[in-house]
């Protein structure tokens, strides 16, 4: 049968492994994504295009510590938070795939002339 002794001092030692295991899942992941969407935003630079989070389009023309001067059109500059920044975007690359499945199709071979 089972030790009363040993029953009751399992407890702790269960919340304890429970609330290791609760950091281990939950806490520590959500760290290292904040960290990377820091690295992510600390990383912007002139002429690259963003997605803020209101959803504008733009291209970076200047930055700061805590802000970016985005065009949004010709002419129009905003200012905006860099932790207004959702998203940098890259410029479409052609895909090489796309250019692999155009195979130059060989032109058939002309008919006979057909007497007529």
């Amino acid at each position: 049968m089972t030790d009363p002794f040993v029953a009751a001092n399992s407890g702790p030692l269960l919340l304890i492994v429970l609330l290791g295991l609760f950091v281990f899942l939950f806490i520590l992941p959500n760290r290292r994504r904040q960290r990377a969407a820091r690295e992510k935003l600390s990383s912007i630079e002139v002429g690259q295009e963003v997605l803020t989070v209101g959803g504008l389009i733009g291209r970076v023309v200047a930055t700061d510590d805590s802000e970016l001067k985005v065009e949004i059109a010709d002419g129009v500059i905003v200012r905006i938070a860099r932790r207004g920044v959702s998203t940098v975007l890259h410029p479409e690359e052609p895909e090489e795939e796309e250019q692999e499945d155009e195979v130059e199709e060989e032109p058939a071979e002309p008919e006979p002339p057909s007497d007529r």
